[in-house]
């Protein structure tokens, strides 16, 4: 299939959905699996790596296979998970449930209701924003408040409207399930709420992180397709896919006509919606955050405003703030970002609780030489920071 990518004139986009059983024996053997129906490529080859790149295209496909195999009966066994332990709170305790049993008034959870909590929700069910840091402590605030809004995001819509709404005082302005083209189904999600007051106006985009129990969402972790654009480097394609790449016309500048007509893509709905706020307001800003998959699209989507010269948007900025994040390019990539935030005043902290696999991968390996860049600030498992210098100010927040 031809066709423009865009910004992007080296890419290699695999199509595990087009794969056979005996393709599989090609990928690791032949020597040449450019083109085949499993595997869109305009790559440069090299001696050294051509085995190593077969062998992770091997374990990707044969990875994203299974999860979609699988994809139904894991979407039920985590909806019934869910349900279970939402059981037990919508009934007080276990005591009052099988009470409650036996007298047939049984409380039944809600999914769309505010009070349902998803799986990661139940692991740690707080929502509050820390008494201790206040609007005017500038990025120790907005690290606790991208933190919070991290973990909010992975619950429905009902319950992101009350915390942002009844307990942290602000004004949401949309929860959205994002469409990503090449799966064609809306698999990301993020929301966008508003903190306003008389001192301070600022607007929260947090993406949803990946879900335990989500097939689509590992399938984008553990896609290993990549695209290379020029003075940027080599992306990740699996995260830029989420963000919302179109599949023919790449990361044009607009929407192509028709393009979106399964729904609204992540990246050209927050930016318009940014351009018009910002527009209206000289002194609005805005963050971007989000945990593991939803780290990964937040540092992407001001990597996309760099490329298209969004000058407006990247001026008002103020910063991105990471949990779990991982590795999303190559050294080259973070070069040009570290050189991006610079440029227009940027702030970027990528937080990473102890031993935390994610934030390790995709791996640091010759046949992908994905590399993390920016301030990294490390928590070991007593919540003891590690920080540089230049930001000791919020070595003690103490966040995951």
């Amino acid at each position: 299939m031809e066709c423009d990518k865009g910004l992007s004139k080296r890419y290699m986009n695999l199509k595990p959905e087009e794969v056979r059983f005996v393709d599989l024996f090609r990928i690791l053997f032949s020597v040449n699996i450019d083109n085949k129906n499993f595997v869109d490529s305009k790559a440069r080859k090299t001696k050294e790596d051509t085995f190593d790149i077969r062998w992770l295209i091997f374990l990707s496909i044969v990875a994203q296979k299974l999860l979609q195999f699988v994809s139904k009966p894991l979407s039920f066994i985590g909806s019934t998970l869910e349900l279970l332990l939402n059981l037990l709170s919508f009934n007080t305790n276990i005591i009052v449930l099988l009470f409650n049993v036996l007298r047939g008034k049984v409380v039944v959870p809600d999914r769309e209701s505010a009070n349902f909590k998803s799986f990661v929700g139940k692991t740690d069910e707080r929502t509050e924003l820390d008494a201790n840091i206040g609007r005017g402590d500038g990025m120790r605030y907005f690290a606790a408040l991208s933190s919070m809004a991290s973990k909010v995001s992975y619950e429905n819509k009902a319950y992101i409207k009350a915390v942002v709404e009844d307990q942290w005082k602000m004004e949401l302005l949309g929860s959205y399930d994002f469409r990503n083209d090449f799966q064609d189904k809306a698999t990301t999600q993020a929301f966008i709420c508003r903190d306003k007051t008389k001192d301070q106006d600022t607007i929260v985009v947090a993406f949803r992180g990946t879900e335990p129990f989500d097939a689509d969402a590992w399938c984008t972790d553990i896609d290993l397709s990549w695209y290379k654009f020029q003075g940027a480097g080599k992306i990740h394609g699996g995260f830029m896919k989420a963000l919302g790449m179109q599949k023919c016309a790449g990361w044009s500048k607009e929407v192509k006509k028709d393009v979106n007509g399964g729904g609204p893509l992540a990246y050209y709905t927050i930016r318009d919606m940014l351009r018009e706020i910002l527009t209206e307001n000289d002194r609005t800003k805005f963050i971007v955050t989000g945990h593991s998959l939803g780290g990964a699209l937040a540092i992407l989507f001001p990597a996309v405003l760099a490329f298209h010269e969004e000058k407006l948007l990247l001026e008002r900025l103020e910063g991105v703030y990471t949990f779990g994040q991982p590795r999303v390019g190559d050294g080259k990539f973070g070069n040009y970002m570290e050189k991006t935030f610079r440029e227009n005043g940027i702030n970027y902290y990528r937080f990473v609780y102890c031993n935390d696999m994610v934030p390790r991968v995709p791996y640091d390996y010759k046949g992908l030489l994905f590399k993390h860049f920016g301030t990294c600030v490390y928590h070991d498992r007593r919540y003891k920071g590690k920080v540089s210098t230049i930001v000791k100010t919020i070595s003690h927040i103490g966040l995951i």
